[in-house]
């Protein structure tokens, strides 16, 4: 875990934007807000699928 925040701690502003350019340059001004929206859709299911996990256990408890 300290080894993220050493690598996190070592990225300055000029490499985020030479990360920023390369994305750009790889998936094009047109592909970013599809990724960005596929992104999103992702994490809301991650969170729904994290808040609804414990319910079915509890469902399946009393099931017993």
């Amino acid at each position: 875990m300290n080894t993220l925040f050493v690598i996190l701690g070592m990225i300055g502003p000029g490499q985020i934007a030479i990360i920023v350019i390369v994305i750009l340059l790889l998936f094009g001004g047109k592909k970013i807000p599809e990724l960005m929206r596929g992104i999103g859709q992702g994490m809301k299911e991650f969170k729904k699928a994290t808040k609804d996990e414990p319910a079915e256990d509890e469902k399946d408890t009393e099931k017993k």
